[in-house]
């Protein structure tokens, strides 16, 4: 224990010494939006001592490596709390790495989520009802931050819309980011079709969700899905449309 204290106190001392060289590399990571961990109070109460002194001592990518494991096992335990805790660690130390916040959301929002909502030591279905939502606050959290810290990306956006669809049932704002991931480099070519889907099922947005099913499809091949045709049917009766206007009854 002595030994391992003083190894301790030593990593300690070589981390405080570089604090003030990676103060100044942090203002250049900012800017490049490569945001790197602040030290300051705060951030010690989220940490635990070793994770701490990981930061100091320069070793963020291999203690958040470790956290991410430990949570997987926790994940498998079914230990919802713990991987709340060492996820929140995790995405602390390493903030860019987006399969981390990824990671930690769908474990909130999907898994912990379902446990919950079936809860056998929580008769009242009410609080298991509450449970359940609560964990996806948790989940959209983890990724609201991911976006923060990884504004160039297109991934935690496009999650983001998917529990925004699945989740919470909120086409408006799956919509919205869609297309925010639609604008990303590196965006899958589905994510603007999705977008004008889930805009398709909000009252008073019908004809703009209209005009951009009809571009894609109007564009032709890949574009011309069951999903999209079927929406498109949607639309056209919504808004009563001259059958000479609508797409062939073949289409379908």
């Amino acid at each position: 224990m002595k030994r391992a204290a003083l190894v301790m106190f030593g990593l300690l001392l070589w981390g405080a010494a570089r604090v003030p060289a990676e103060h100044a590399l942090f203002i250049t990571r900012v800017q490049s939006h490569l945001l790197s961990v602040p030290v300051d109070l705060s951030l010690r109460e989220q940490l635990s001592q070793t994770g701490f002194v990981a930061l100091l001592s320069g070793f963020r990518s291999l203690a958040a490596d470790l956290l991410f494991i430990k949570a997987h096992i926790a994940w498998e335990r079914t230990e919802w709390g713990r991987v709340l805790i060492l996820f929140r660690q995790a995405t602390t130390l390493q903030p860019r790495a987006v399969l981390f916040w990824d990671m930690a959301a769908w474990h909130m929002a999907w898994n912990a989520s379902a446990a919950a909502a079936r809860d056998p030591a929580q008769p009242r279905l009410a609080l298991r009802i509450k449970a359940e939502h609560e964990y996806w606050d948790i989940g959209r959290d983890f990724l609201e931050r991911g976006i923060k810290n990884n504004p160039d990306r297109p991934e935690l956006l496009e999650a983001l819309a998917r529990l925004y669809r699945d989740k919470y049932k909120d086409h408006l704002r799956a919509a919205e980011y869609f297309d925010k991931a639609a604008g990303k480099p590196g965006a899958h070519s589905y994510t603007r079709r999705f977008a004008a889907y889930e805009l398709s099922y909000c009252e008073g947005r019908e004809q703009e969700a209209y005009d951009r099913l009809s571009r894609l499809y109007q564009a032709g091949g890949q574009e011309r899905l069951p999903t999209l045709i079927s929406r498109l049917k949607f639309l056209e009766d919504k808004l009563n449309l001259p059958l000479d206007q609508r797409i062939p009854e073949t289409a379908r």
